[in-house]
């Protein structure tokens, strides 16, 4: 007679408007992760059984999903890349007291209060975006323009930039771009005098038309451009942008090295993916091994103990704990670095800056 198995609920982006090739990558990580588990027993001798579901960055479909996969009778729910999509999954795994661990969006406001519930894989904004201005502090950037869509993690973000820099005599001047056309935006960014502009926006679109815009004006070159959220870490990028996509720092989580665990998943990454994979695939090998530790043993109350999770992750060892200013467990820290691609092979990937401290 078969073992009934562990049913876990991935919740991922795989159609639009929600940024598919990311989708497409944490789905990798997460199905690697659980067929890994498995092979190493599962949970209990019980084999983890993943339903997936497309959220498209609709919060209101990911907790329609949410509910669905709870009256199938998941034992937990894992994933999302967006940042608002995660806040609604979160509220509602809360509500149920279902575990969730959220593995790639990095909103520090996950959570209204403390849960108990919901763990984190990916840094919080206001750590890893803090990162990022000390780069271009470092980089002799003080007047930074962000281009900015309207939501609450470019907002976020924004106030994030705006903060540190400020702090260290740096300035940010602020263009929406629903306001801007790329040419109207170009010649705000010419009269601004600003050294750097970073695209807070999603991709393609308005990020791409605007990198062409930018680069094709002769009074910005000069004018680096930046995206803190991620966007020139994927193919499509540089299928839509080629070289006019190189020479974008952004922000990845990866480290130096990887870990025994990260080398051979990066090696089954690359035979699944048929390509490099991103930050994005590990952050979901990541979580799916750090829940199932975790529904390995009850806290108080029946809540997963989040604080006694200690494994080997393919980035470093992955244990969580409580962190000022944000009501999840989290993994406190992952590696952070801000990278881009080669100008001169655009293919490559050039590693800029790194945080001090992280593992």
């Amino acid at each position: 007679m078969s073992v009934a198995g562990v049913r876990v609920g991935a919740l991922v982006p795989l159609s639009r408007p929600g940024w598919a090739a990311a989708g497409r990558q944490l789905l990798a990580g997460l199905e690697l992760g659980v067929a890994d588990v498995n092979a190493a027993g599962g949970i209990g001798g019980r084999p983890v059984e993943l339903l997936v579901r497309d959220t498209a960055a609709d919060p209101a479909r990911a907790v329609a999903a949410v509910e669905e996969l709870a009256g199938l009778g998941v034992s937990a729910l894992v994933g999302e890349y967006h940042s608002v999509v995660a806040r609604a999954v979160a509220t509602r795994a809360e509500a149920l007291e279902l575990p969730y661990v959220c593995a790639s969006a990095v909103l520090d406001g996950l959570v209204d209060a403390p849960a108990r519930w919901v763990a984190r894989i990916a840094p919080a904004q206001s750590y890893c975006w803090r990162v990022y201005a000390d780069f271009l502090l470092g980089a002799g950037h003080r007047r930074i323009a962000v281009a900015t869509a309207p939501g609450a993690y470019w907002a976020a973000g924004t106030e994030i930039l705006r903060g540190h820099l400020a702090a260290r005599g740096g300035e940010v001047v602020g263009f929406d771009v629903s306001g801007h056309s790329p040419g109207a935006l170009c010649d705000a960014l010419a009269a601004s005098g600003a050294g750097a502009l970073l695209l807070l926006v999603g991709h393609p679109e308005p990020a791409v038309p605007l990198v062409r815009a930018v680069r094709r004006d002769p009074r910005l070159g000069g004018v680096l451009l930046g995206a803190p959220a991620g966007q020139p870490e994927l193919p499509d990028w540089l299928e839509q942008l080629g070289p006019d996509g190189a020479g974008v720092p952004f922000l990845r989580y990866l480290p130096a090295r990887f870990t025994p665990h990260g080398a051979r998943v990066d090696a089954a990454l690359r035979e699944l993916l048929d390509a490099e994979p991103s930050f994005v695939a590990f952050e979901g090998w990541d979580a799916v091994t750090a829940l199932a530790a975790a529904l390995r043993t009850d806290g108080s109350g029946g809540a997963p103990d989040w604080a006694g999770v200690e494994v080997a992750g393919t980035r470093g060892t992955v244990r969580f704990a409580r962190v000022p200013g944000s009501g999840v467990w989290q993994w406190a820290w992952p590696p952070v670095q801000v990278a881009d691609r080669d100008p001169a092979e655009p293919d490559r990937f050039r590693v800029l800056h790194a945080a001090a401290g992280t593992e």
